[in-house]
């Protein structure tokens, strides 16, 4: 099993394209390996013919534990593999297992889910109960006494009981009327994916070891709007988004704040010159975050092409660890699901997040007078160990300036 990135432990056969017996080339596609960060396509480094498949289609394995056997045709790899199995116990004692490093939110498939298990029924309400030989419903003096209180005809009851006598169980599960009802529990259950394991370990690690605390302020959107309307009508050559405006104002922001732009490195605080703006793109199995470069040399059509690309080929599975590597500051926006307001988990090695919400509009004042304004809250969440409470603050009164009054920060190149 190869290690195709820098924080793969173990990797997940997504599909084969050999099989034993086939001959296969060097350079040849052989698999397609789902790591931490991404599925990818892996070639083989040998001529010859596949003699045996160690993972199969779906299973995971460790890093270093044998993928397939490449050799020449009718060779007899049986005391090789033997080998191999009965050194497996030796390499794990010489070798301790380490911790892997916490990489950022990635993706990867999720497995097939299994078929939903059903249990035995919770509640029956069926026809009425069987009555005795004397015509009356058999029913214990606990369960009349309960019928009684609440108003229960015992004979739209079916009893649970032995010989169908009505007890507790069946006065507490009662739903009322004639008709019958039967509730079933179920579930269903998938095997964890990588990209779980990793959003496992990146966050859980971010949220339990950085000390978080939270800014929110809420903006007016009207002249953001107004200018965005502008430019997608006459100047951009292409169709900007709220979002490509809030990354543009973002890294403009971190290059006037760059304690902000910054990662807590245990020993050291890395404060850095360059602006990578990672951006978080919700797909099926969870959450990427492609890293747009060098973010505040782009133009607001630049960046714009280079989420939507991202965000494509995230959903498709076709991003490459490079493209998710390297962040020095994230942006996670739901305003678009209807959210108007949350906080976000630190991606590290970042010092901050900015989570946004959506626009909305509603009544406000303005000189002195309340109108129907469009807002929208933005919230940062700050490791305290690197950012405090008023660096971040005055990081988000300049991005307040710059998205309230986008022509301070936008010329003609920037579009």
């Amino acid at each position: 099993m190869p290690k195709l990135s820098d924080t793969m432990v173990e990797g997940v056969v997504a599909e084969w394209h050999k099989k034993v017996g086939d001959e296969v080339s060097a350079g040849e596609l052989l698999a397609e390996i789902e790591t931490d960060k991404a599925t990818m396509e892996f070639e083989s480094f040998y001529d010859g013919v596949l003699l045996h498949i160690g993972v199969d289609k779906g299973a995971a394995a460790p890093v270093n534990d044998i993928l397939a056997v490449i050799g020449d045709k009718g060779e007899d790899v049986k005391k090789l593999i033997a080998e191999e199995a009965k050194s497996a116990p030796e390499k794990v004692a010489e070798e301790p297992k380490k911790e892997a490093a916490a990489p950022a939110p990635v993706a990867a498939p999720v497995a097939a889910k299994a078929a939903p298990v059903a249990a035995a029924p919770v509640v029956k309400v069926a026809s009425p109960a069987p009555p005795a030989s004397n015509g009356k419903v058999i029913a214990s003096p606990l369960a009349r006494r309960l019928a009684e209180e609440r108003g229960i005809n015992l004979a739209f009851i079916q009893g649970s009981g032995e010989g169908g006598r009505i007890i507790k169980r069946d006065i507490d599960n009662y739903q009322g009327g004639t008709s019958s009802f039967v509730g079933v529990e179920s579930f269903s259950e998938e095997p964890v994916s990588q990209m779980r394991k990793a959003i496992s370990r990146a966050l859980g690690g971010s949220k339990f070891t950085a000390p978080h605390f939270y800014l929110t302020i809420e903006l007016d959107m009207d002249n953001a709007m107004a200018a965005r309307k502008s430019i997608n009508n006459s100047i951009a050559p292409a169709k900007v988004s709220f979002n490509d405006l809030i990354v543009k104002a973002s890294a403009a922001s971190l290059k006037k704040h760059p304690k902000v732009n910054s990662s807590w490195l245990e020993d050291r605080i890395r404060y850095n010159d360059h602006v990578h703006v990672g951006v978080a793109v919700a797909v099926d199995e969870g959450l990427l975050v492609p890293v747009v470069k060098f973010t505040d040399g782009k133009s607001l059509t630049q960046i714009g092409s280079e989420v939507k690309d991202y965000a494509g080929r995230a959903r498709a599975k076709k991003l490459q660890p490079d493209e998710m590597e390297g962040s020095t500051f994230t942006i996670s926006n739901l305003g678009m699901f209807g959210i108007e307001e949350f906080t976000a988990i630190i991606n590290p090695p970042n010092s901050c997040i900015l989570a946004v919400g959506g626009i909305v509009e509603k009544p406000v004042v303005k000189n002195g007078q309340i109108v129907i304004g469009n807002t929208m809250k933005l919230t940062l969440s700050c490791d305290h160990r690197v950012v405090d409470g008023a660096v971040g603050s005055a990081f988000l009164k300049t991005l307040k300036e710059y998205i309230e009054n986008p022509i301070v920060f936008l010329g003609a190149q920037s579009i």
